[in-house]
């Protein structure tokens, strides 16, 4: 696999909405600075990505991938906006989620289903966490409720001719740890969290994701149950994980294992909101072999 990383940083009050002139780009800044300020979250600098994002990379006549989290909430607001006002025309979007669906019915974004013939040309998405070297992401610590489906997001996101991955400043990581959701087959399920336990003994621990509470050791009445039918489990990783693509690599390689919250290995753009502005990274891979 070869490779290539570039980074850019763009300043924070370059992207206030529709500047005409030096003195309304002025008030703007004042006044993203103060609202910046005033708020307690990241939502202020998200939603700078979100335009961005919908800015630079959407074109008139394209079929979306629409992602799942706040960014992508904000990029499907915009994306309305800019529909309704005609600086962009005919697009269509596919949700990844229930949530994105919702989203973008509330905006007026017209809406298709994923098929196998999709020819999906942009999917945007909000990541957990970004690995800096690889731009390898976590997906769908947070969207295993209400009927959503990691494996529709990946689906879409893997037939996007272009990804564009939306996270924080503090998101976007050198070593990553913390949660991967995980996807298995409800047949032998205890078999299987077994031996994705023994994979990545010392390192990880292994929850079972139950449906009235939020989770349990190797057991419990109740679990959760995806649309199509798999259990969940979460393994939180304890120790830092080295290569996040060579732990979809051993996942993917235990019978029994669907999905799980892994992208990698696959060409995409990374919107980073920082405090100074938004960083823009994209790689460019030769990917052998299937994607993750």
């Amino acid at each position: 696999m070869a490779l290539s990383l570039s980074s850019s940083i763009l300043p924070f009050s370059k992207f206030s909405l529709n500047p005409q002139s030096s003195r309304k780009s002025r008030k703007r800044n004042a006044f993203h600075m103060a609202v910046r300020s005033s708020l307690p979250d990241d939502s202020t600098l998200l939603l700078q990505a979100a335009r961005y994002t919908v800015d630079s990379f959407v074109e008139s006549g394209m079929v979306i991938g629409l992602g799942s989290g706040r960014a992508s909430g904000f990029a499907i607001q915009y994306l309305g906006r800019q529909l309704r006002s005609g600086a962009i025309t005919d697009i269509i979007g596919i949700p990844t989620s229930v949530d994105s669906a919702s989203e973008a019915a509330k905006a007026g974004v017209p809406l298709d289903q994923y098929r196998d013939s999709s020819k999906i040309d942009l999917a945007f998405d909000d990541a957990d966490v970004i690995e800096e070297e690889s731009l390898a992401a976590v997906i769908g610590r947070q969207k295993m409720q209400g009927g959503e489906s990691i494996i529709q997001e990946k689906t879409i996101l893997r037939a996007a001719g272009k990804l564009i991955l939306i996270a924080t400043a503090k998101q976007y990581q050198g070593v990553i740890d913390g949660s991967i959701p995980v996807l298995i087959k409800s047949i032998n399920w205890l078999e299987t969290a077994e031996e994705i336990d023994d994979l990545f003994l010392g390192d990880a621990e292994v929850l079972h994701i139950l449906e009235f509470s939020n989770a349990g050791p190797l057991g419990g009445d109740f679990p959760l149950v995806t649309k199509e039918g798999h259990n969940v489990l979460d393994v939180i990783f304890t120790s830092p994980i080295q290569n996040l693509a060579e732990v979809a690599d051993c996942l993917d390689q235990v019978v029994g294992v669907v999905e799980h919250g892994v992208i990698s290995r696959i060409p995409c753009t990374a919107v980073i909101a920082t405090e100074d502005g938004l960083r823009i990274v994209d790689n460019s891979v030769k990917i052998e072999g299937s994607r993750a």
